[in-house]
């Protein structure tokens, strides 16, 4: 995820973030360009068309503007809430996680050494599998061994993040039937390991349900009419301004529908991605820090 400051105006029109988006842009824009410049050739030098031939007007593409307008605004608001949900829920994932370690530490013996460090590697682990899930897979070389058989264990089964919580609800159970911790206290657990769940199925609908085909097919249908057919309502008034002036709606509009192609998804890698790298590394050393 970018870091800026909104105040700074200057920084923010020339920041390198958009030379990125340029890149992804240029093809579109270098063909609509020689569209344009095509079509105004022909119809000015070639045709000889002018105003009293070839009458042209914007009223047509101000109205359908206006349904465009509202079709790009339901696309940027639909990915930013699922952009801004995902973070939502990897705030609870923060807070759920050092809420489990406090409890952790509180309930378990000081002297308990082991349990302690098993959680305090348990824990990032579930965070490290849930983030590789939503995005490649988690790779078992990514995670703490926190004993011999974990790495078999971890191997029968191809939703990893499952498994981690199940073995922790395995972990809990077995320290409440050894009498380390009271059946108050493991009801008062039980409400962080089923929040573990909640949030990861949550993230998986995020991840797994995109905007719905219809409106992400109608959009760049419409996209692509009003500007290939946007030349002819400048052509004659406007003359060869009709080039840049067609280039520039052209980066307008594109730009929009690349943001929300970008932030639909917010687990991945792309730099308006929500950080959860860096939340998983922060709550990593939290838990360490309040568990050992």
């Amino acid at each position: 995820m970018v870091n800026y400051n909104p105040k700074v105006w200057f920084s923010l029109i020339f920041h390198a973030y958009s030379r990125g988006v340029m890149r992804t842009l240029t093809p579109a824009l270098i063909f609509m360009t020689l569209f344009a410049g095509g079509v105004t050739y022909i119809l000015l030098d070639v045709l000889r068309f002018h105003e009293n031939d070839f009458h042209t007007t914007i009223s047509m593409h101000s109205l359908l503007g206006i349904v465009l307008g509202l079709f790009l605004v339901f696309r940027t608001n639909s990915s930013y809430d699922r952009w801004w949900e995902g973070r939502k829920l990897w705030g609870s994932m923060v807070n759920n996680t050092r809420t489990l370690a406090i409890k952790m530490d509180a309930f378990l013996d000081k002297s308990d050494l082991d349990t302690r460090k098993w959680f305090s590697m348990m824990i990032p682990n579930f965070v490290i599998a849930v983030k590789e899930h939503l995005r490649k897979g988690t790779l078992i070389e990514e995670l703490d061994v926190v004993d011999d058989q974990f790495v078999e264990e971890i191997r029968k089964f191809k939703h990893i993040p499952n498994k981690l919580s199940l073995m922790m609800y395995n972990r809990v159970n077995t320290l409440y039937r050894s009498n380390k911790i009271t059946g108050e206290q493991l009801f008062i657990i039980d409400k962080e390991l089923k929040e573990f769940v909640d949030i990861l199925g949550a993230c998986e609908r995020i991840k797994n349900t995109p905007i719905p085909y219809n409106y992400s097919m109608y959009i760049k249908q419409f996209i692509f009419i009003y500007l290939i057919t946007l030349p002819m309502a400048f052509v004659t008034t406007s003359g060869y301004l009709t080039v840049p002036i067609v280039t520039l709606i052209t980066f307008v509009l594109l730009s929009v529908e690349l943001i929300a192609e970008e932030i639909e998804d917010p687990f991945g890698l792309d730099i308006n991605d929500l950080p959860t790298d860096d939340l998983a590394v922060k709550i990593k050393a939290n838990v360490k820090e309040i568990l050992l």
